[in-house]
C-alpha cells in the first residue's frame, strides 16, 4: 500500500516596512522590519519515506531538487536528530519566485515544522528556528507563525497583532538579486533604530528600494503605477511591490486595473500561519 502523502500550507509575507540599520563584521546586514503574514500559500505535500532518502518529486523547475531549501531543510532536520526516516517532498507554487515573498523560505520552514511532526523528533520551535536560520533569514518568522517585528538578521522576532488588512500584490515579470541588492555601493546601511509604537505613529520606508529602482526599471514602473492609485511599496528587496487596502473589494478593484504586462495577487494579512492549526502545541 503506498504511503498516504499529507499536505501542509507555506504563507507567504510582505514587509512593511524595512530598514538596514547596520553592517556586522562578517558582512551580514543588520535589519529592522515588520513581517506580515499573507494568505497567498505554496502547498508542500510529503510522504515519509523509511528508507532514509530526502527527494524532492515535483517542484519549480527554475530550481535544481538538490539546491531547493526544502531538500536542504530536510536534509538540516535529519543531520540534527540523526533520523533515520527520509521523505518525498513535492512543492506546488503559488508564491512568485524572487518577488521578496519569502517562498523558498515559508516552503523550507513548512518542511522542518511538518517533518520535525511526522518524524516524531520533538523538537520545539527555537530549535528549529536555529536549524532554519542558515538556509535563509526569512525561515524563523515562518517556523514561529506569527506576524513578528524582526531585528538582527531578522531573527530576533517580537509576536505583534496588526489590524486586518487586504493587500494588492503586483509582480513586475522579472527577478531581482538579493546579493546584488545588499552588495551595492548605494545602499543606506545606517537607518536609526525606531519602535514599534512609532513605526505604528509615523510609518518607515524600505531602504533597498532606491537601489531597486535604479536596477530595475520594471520594479520602479510598477511602484509608480501602484501609488497612483494607493500608497505602494516594495517587499523585501523585491521584485513584487503591494498596497493596503481597507477591504477585499477594494483590493480586487485595485488589481482588475493592474496591466496585463504585470501579475497580480489580492491577499489577506494574517496575524497567525495557517500551519499552526495543523500541529500540535
Amino acid at each position: 500500500m503506498r504511503p498516504e502523502e499529507s499536505l501542509w500550507p507555506a504563507p507567504a509575507k510582505l514587509n512593511l516596512f524595512l530598514h538596514v540599520t547596520g553592517r556586522r563584521p562578517d558582512g551580514y546586514h543588520e535589519l529592522q522590519t515588520l513581517f506580515q503574514l499573507i494568505d497567498l500559500c505554496d502547498t508542500v505535500g510529503i510522504v515519509v519515506r523509511e528508507d532514509g532518502r530526502i527527494e524532492r518529486t515535483a517542484g519549480p523547475a527554475e530550481i535544481g531538487p538538490d539546491t531547493d531549501l526544502t531538500v536542504r531543510a530536510a536534509r538540516a532536520l535529519q543531520m540534527a536528530t540523526g533520523s533515520r526516516r527520509g521523505a518525498s517532498i513535492r512543492v506546488q507554487k503559488r508564491i512568485p519566485i524572487g518577488g521578496g515573498l519569502g517562498g523558498g523560505s515559508t516552503d523550507a520552514a513548512t518542511v522542518l515544522l511538518a517533518l520535525n511532526h511526522l518524524w516524531e523528533c520533538g523538537f520545539d520551535v527555537e530549535d528549529l528556528a536555529r536549524i532554519g536560520l542558515p538556509l535563509g533569514a526569512d525561515v524563523p518568522v515562518f517556523i514561529k507563525g506569527f506576524s513578528a517585528w524582526a531585528e538582527g538578521v531578522g531573527e530576533r522576532l517580537e509576536a505583534v497583532s496588526l489590524p486586518e488588512r487586504w493587500y494588492v500584490i503586483i509582480r513586475p515579470g522579472v527577478s531581482v538579486s538579493t546579493r546584488e541588492v545588499f552588495q551595492s555601493a548605494e545602499l543606506t546601511r545606517n537607518t536609526p533604530l525606531i519602535t514599534i509604537r512609532a513605526f505604528l505613529d509615523a510609518g518607515g520606508r524600505n531602504d533597498c528600494e532606491p537601489v531597486v529602482r535604479a536596477r530595475w526599471p520594471e520594479v520602479a514602473e510598477a511602484l509608480d503605477w501602484l501609488a497612483q492609485q494607493t500608497p505602494a511599496r516594495l517587499t523585501g528587496t523585491g521584485s513584487c511591490v503591494f498596497a493596503p487596502a481597507a477591504t477585499s473589494s477594494e483590493a480586487e478593484r485595485i488589481a482588475a486595473r493592474v496591466p496585463d504586462r504585470w501579475r497580480s495577487y489580492v491577499a489577506r494579512g494574517l496575524n497567525v500561519s495557517p500551519l499552526r492549526a495543523l500541529l500540535p502545541t
